[in-house]
């Protein structure tokens, strides 16, 4: 049942996605009286589609390739290759007749609604949540380093009190793309002693490995007690209850959250000796920590803070939040092209996607990654590449510069090139995310 909502929960995000972006290249043909011939959601290869209908003279349909969307716009050389219509004269509906600014900007139109969405999402979202966060000040017990952040150098209970010069007000600034996508000089306390440590440049190679977890676990280390129970979990079994504190494991003293999270990490499959300070008495308990190292229960959250900006005032955080990640895109290109990271640990496809929706409903947390999804969307169709938006645009700049269009046989020739090149990079995509989860397990 759990894939299947994974699974559901991806088709309905990229749904949405393509069709708003399928729109806005279909509002923007139209508005120059440009005809648009058919409108999909999913590719009918072969002619074969699932669901359709006609209206309009546009025939609307859901194909059975899911791989995207597209609109087939007369007189426009794309991904069907259907040359025919382009051996007349140019017809005024035809989207060839028209001015290569009217043209470009059919082209963008796509890019444009996204653009638009993932703005819009993260402004509700902010408008309806506001923004929380942990304030770096009460991380009085400092970080917790995974696998990553022990190997730069840092420490359990090492304080980050500045990213490059500039003071961390916020805890989870600590995991930004501001940290590990740019060049960082991290400001460490230990005790009594100060010093920097720089992130290296090639971190998001370990990050696509490990986990964003393995560099710093994202919240502080933090004192905790017993805060809820999950019902006949080996917790409830053993006679936890509220208010618990797990004080040491088998006789081994626990004063963080993390000391724990260790002791039953390490005694998976074991019968365990818990001792329990319940109203200042120490109480031992038993209790046999399963296979999946959790005993079920959930300690008290760390603190946060909530910000409400109000609903006009929250569309410039969303928008700032949208633009975030249309630049982290950027950057993670740029870092494969100085070769600081490799192309493989920086893409995701399908299945990645579909493990971060989850297998749960959480509309909250759906929202916010078709907000996400949306700009990552955005910018990969601005890519220079042939069949993309990005490469059709390319190619109306050039022929705006020149002031003639190019041939026909080049734009035909280039789509082929675009097309075969985005079809190898699916199948590679899509392999690589099957490779990493396989290695996962």
């Amino acid at each position: 049942m759990s894939i299947v909502i994974m699974v559901g929960q991806l088709i309905l995000g990229l749904s949405i996605l393509v069709i708003l972006h399928e729109l806005g290249h279909f509002i923007a043909a139209r508005a120059f009286g440009i005809k648009v011939e058919k409108f999909y959601l999913f590719f009918d290869a072969w002619g074969f589609s699932l669901f359709k209908f006609t209206y309009k003279e546009v025939e609307y349909g859901i194909g059975w390739l899911p791989l995207g969307g597209y609109v087939k716009i007369s007189g426009m050389i794309d991904e069907s290759m259907d040359t025919e219509q382009l051996a007349g004269p140019p017809q005024p509906w035809e989207f060839r007749s028209k001015p290569a600014w009217q043209r470009l900007i059919v082209m963008l139109g796509g890019i444009f609604v996204n653009v638009i969405l993932g703005i819009f999402i993260f402004w509700i979202l902010t408008a309806r949540f506001g923004d929380t966060y942990i304030p770096n000040s009460t991380a009085q017990y400092g970080i917790v380093p995974g696998t990553i952040g022990k190997k730069m150098g840092l420490l359990a209970g090492d304080k980050i009190v500045a990213v490059n010069g500039k003071p961390v007000v916020r805890f989870e600034d600590l995991t930004t793309s501001n940290v590990l996508l740019d060049h960082t000089v991290l400001s460490v306390e230990r005790g009594d002693k100060k010093f920097n440590i720089t992130v290296p440049p090639t971190i998001i190679n370990d990050l696509s490995d490990y986990g964003l977890e393995q560099f710093i676990s994202s919240a502080p280390r933090r004192k905790f007690l017993v805060d809820s129970i999950l019902p006949k979990s080996i917790a409830e079994k053993a006679g936890l209850q509220k208010g618990d504190s797990i004080i040491a494991i088998n006789n081994t003293k626990i004063q963080f959250f993390d000391e724990l999270q260790s002791q039953i990490q390490a005694n998976k499959n074991k019968a365990v000796e818990l001792t329990i300070k319940r109203n200042n008495v120490e109480v031992k308990l038993t209790a046999t920590v399963p296979e999946v190292g959790s005993i079920g229960f959930f300690s008290d959250p760390p603190k946060e803070k909530t910000i409400y900006y109000g609903f006009l005032g929250s569309l410039p955080h969303g928008a700032e939040k949208a633009w975030g990640t249309f630049s982290d895109n950027a950057k993670g290109i740029g870092k494969v092209f100085k070769g600081e990271a490799k192309f493989n640990k920086v893409v995701g496809g399908p299945v990645k996607i579909a493990t971060l929706f989850g297998s749960t409903i959480d509309w909250v947390h759906f929202w916010s990654l078709v907000g996400f999804l949306s700009m990552v969307l955005a910018f990969t169709n601005l890519l220079p590449i042939p069949a993309l938006d990005g490469g059709h645009a390319i190619f109306l700049l050039i022929e705006m510069i020149k002031g003639k269009p190019l041939s026909d046989k080049f734009l035909e020739r280039a789509q082929i090139v675009g097309f075969v090149l985005l079809i190898t990079l699916m199948v590679f995509v899509f392999g690589n995310d099957i490779v990493k989860q396989v290695m996962k397990k």
